[in-house]
């Protein structure tokens, strides 16, 4: 039987300092207006980019992706289930950067030229890269003293201790 209690613990522990919310603010506040503008604009930023960079079920995926970039947004940006939250982003940032950005370097110019290449790509890509090691930094240490994880990790641990 699954032990629920240690899979929460686990999943919620965090034991950062509450400057991580500094971390938390700037990833979900852009993953959620990214989410949002896919539906606003959906021909520069939802399924027109995903069409124009030939994603299969563009709309469909336009769509999914916006949807979890708000939801898992939102979710960083309170605090909440963040290690599940960044999970999809991960993937997400990582889908990004394979295929928008990498093909950049597969231009015809030489890789360190000035104004292509190499330098191109690490332009482009500024954006996907931060939130990519943002998430990650998520990932890893949890969402810090101000979040709703530490709250419900505070609360259940509570609730389990003995009474006198």
């Amino acid at each position: 039987m699954l032990d629920t209690s240690s899979w929460t613990t686990r999943l919620t522990a965090t034991s950062v300092p509450a400057a991580v919310v500094l971390i938390r603010f700037y990833l979900g506040v852009i993953f959620v207006c990214e989410g949002i503008q896919k539906f606003l604009y959906p021909e520069q930023l939802g399924t027109g980019r995903f069409d124009k960079a030939r994603i299969p079920a563009a709309g469909f995926f336009a769509h999914l992706d916006a949807v979890f970039e708000i939801g898992c947004g939102a979710l960083i940006l309170a605090g909440l289930l963040t290690r599940v939250a960044v999970i999809p982003m991960i993937v997400n940032m990582a889908g990004a950067l394979l295929i928008t950005k990498l093909p950049i370097l597969w231009s015809d110019a030489p890789l360190f030229s000035s104004g292509s290449g190499w330098w191109d790509f690490i332009h482009e890509s500024r954006t996907d890269l931060a939130m990519l090691c943002g998430s990650v930094f998520l990932l890893s240490v949890g969402a810090g003293a101000w979040s709703l994880d530490a709250r419900l990790r505070t609360a259940s641990s509570t609730a389990r201790a003995p009474s006198p």
